[in-house]
């Protein structure tokens, strides 16, 4: 699950995204202060929108908001003082995690890409990873499923030329690291480093 808010650009509306697959088309349904978004092929609820949300709970940022534990049961609560049946499963687990390369093979259909199996703690991910310098026995920064990278975009499954890849293995520029090196490739962690634990910038 994410949430988002931009008082200035969009007014006192949070926008939460309860799924990171796209919907082909999407239908809205106002219910109070809360439009519910669904997957019209497969009617699962994909999002919604909180309008007035400072009637409910104060939001201070601007952009991503973090997801906590308290946010969870304030957005709980505001849905069912708008009479909105929804459960929400929220995922707490860190999206930017400390990987480490297992294995690198190359791209059997693309010269510039590489498939690795990048182990993230309590799973390996296979990601495919177009960076120049990625090798087996690095430990890296993988932003996983779900994770909203400071440009805004956000980590879904794909399939690069015919190969699943579940996440991004991340360079110092796309995590808006401060001094980072403006060059192509991956960054490259310390050995000191443990699989699966939250990387903080």
């Amino acid at each position: 699950m994410n949430v988002f808010y931009n008082a200035a650009g969009v007014g006192d509306v949070l926008f939460v995204q309860l799924t990171t697959e796209r919907a082909a088309h999407v239908h809205c349904e106002r219910k109070n202060d809360v439009a519910i978004l669904t997957d019209e092929q497969t009617g699962e609820v994909v999002g919604f929108n909180l309008f007035d949300v400072s009637r409910y709970f104060p939001v201070q940022a601007e952009g991503q908001v973090e997801l906590t534990e308290e946010l969870a049961e304030q957005l709980q609560q505001a849905l069912q003082q708008n009479e909105v049946e929804l459960k929400l499963d929220v995922d707490f687990s860190p999206k930017f995690v400390v990987g480490y390369v297992a294995q690198k093979e190359k791209h059997p259909n693309a010269d510039k890409l590489n498939i690795c199996q990048v182990d993230v703690g309590e799973e390996t991910l296979q990601i495919v990873c177009g960076a120049p310098n990625v090798e087996a026995g690095q430990k890296v920064v993988v932003a996983k499923v779900g994770a909203v990278m400071p440009s805004g975009m956000i980590i879904r499954d794909a399939e690069l030329r015919g190969v699943p890849s579940s996440g991004m293995i991340c360079s110092a520029k796309e995590l808006a690291l401060k001094d980072a090196p403006n060059v192509k490739g991956i960054l490259v962690l310390e050995d000191q480093h443990k699989a699966g634990e939250p990387f903080v910038g």
